[in-house]
């Protein structure tokens, strides 16, 4: 036999039931489905928990995978859009399938057009440009597989190539394993000043005045307002 409670669910409308539902078990409809290695898309999510039903539009640096350590998978099951740039080629494919919406780039991002050295692990999220620190990975559990040149982009002429006018960027999320100031000063800070940027990097918090990083996006008038183990947070201060 029924009990009462479950009687008076049964007989509830759906906006009565999802209350019920959420008061009974609150953490059902507060879960979210994290797609970052450490979280990273929950801290950011919470700085637009108050703009109800808000799409907006990324770019993503180093992007790695569709969804594996994306930064950038939750926004997109949310609606949102952008640019995912990954250099490494068995990598793009996925992104074309899985992440239609976006714009999929299969080049690198540094402060100069060129060509560089791109160094492939056996596990691709260390891949790099970076020679110091693709040799500072090796060990007996990550070796490099392979190198090969690939071609190298500012990021003052992708954005200008590939987003659309007008378009605000809500967030930079840059993950390229050694050379993210050079992604930074890449930018054209002129024309496009994203409201957070997310950036992976070991700052000590004792020595932050010291880190290269964090001097620079402070002076682009930006202040870190969050931190995991390994991705650092800034929102731009527009006053």
């Amino acid at each position: 036999m029924l009990s009462f409670a479950a009687v008076g669910i049964l007989n509830m409308n759906k906006a009565g039931l999802l209350k019920a539902i959420q008061w009974l078990f609150p953490s059902f409809m507060l879960k979210s489905t994290s797609y970052s290695q450490d979280g990273e898309d929950m801290v950011l999510k919470a700085f637009y928990e108050e703009r109800k039903n808000y799409k907006g539009f990324y770019v993503d640096i180093g992007a790695h995978h569709p969804y594996r350590f994306s930064n950038t998978a939750y926004f997109y099951k949310k609606g949102w859009r952008g640019i995912n740039i990954e250099p490494t080629p068995s990598l793009i494919k996925p992104f074309r399938s899985l992440r239609s919406r976006d714009i999929n780039l299969n080049i690198g991002i540094s402060d100069t057009r060129s060509k560089l050295v791109f160094y492939e692990f056996n596990e691709p999220a260390l891949n790099s440009f970076d020679r110091e620190y693709s040799l500072s990975r090796e060990s007996d559990k990550y070796k490099i597989i392979s190198q090969k040149e690939i071609e190298v982009y500012t990021l003052k002429e992708v954005l200008a190539n590939h987003v659309p006018t007008g378009q605000k960027i809500d967030f930079f999320t840059i993950d390229v394993e050694g050379l993210d100031l050079n992604v930074l000063k890449s930018n054209d800070w002129s024309m496009c000043v994203p409201e957070y940027i997310l950036v992976e990097g070991a700052f000590q918090i004792e020595t932050l005045q010291q880190n290269e990083i964090y001097a620079f996006l402070k002076d682009k008038n930006y202040a870190l307002v969050a931190r995991t183990k390994r991705t650092s947070l800034f929102k731009h201060n527009t006053q």
